[in-house]
């Protein structure tokens, strides 16, 4: 009866943690700075920085990824930009679609990797 008694009032307190743990106050401004700080700094090392393997950014590699699985090579039919961006979108980036586009036309100036021309959406490959 008692072990019912306690699971109502831990549900009726929140229930968010055990009766034997310990809350600790803290400042709250100090940690949220913390925690962006260490966020922050995990974002620019994973996402921010080119990868010194090979000079490219997560999101550049996803997309050549995507090219390659859409068989996008040299002497072959061109493909809109959409295309591109909704596969790499679709099956590789988890972060949203506004960066892919601008990511692809970055990487079709003098680039050594997806060198070309665009016209209003499409990319040719010499």
């Amino acid at each position: 009866m008692s072990d019912e008694t306690d699971s109502k009032a831990s549900h009726a307190s929140g229930g968010a943690y055990s009766g034997g743990e310990k809350i600790a106050k803290i400042n709250v401004a100090d940690e949220i700075k913390n925690s962006f700080l260490d966020y922050s700094m995990s974002v620019i090392i994973s996402r921010a920085l080119p990868d010194v393997r090979d000079g490219l950014k997560p999101s550049q590699r996803r997309i050549l990824f995507a090219m390659h699985e859409l068989s996008l090579f040299p002497g072959r039919k061109p493909y809109k930009c959409a295309k591109i961006c909704g596969d790499t979108s679709g099956n590789y980036h988890p972060h949203g679609e506004a960066v892919i586009y601008p990511t692809l036309v970055h990487m079709a100036q003098p680039w050594p990797c997806a060198s070309g021309w665009w016209r209003e959406g499409e990319l040719w490959f010499d």
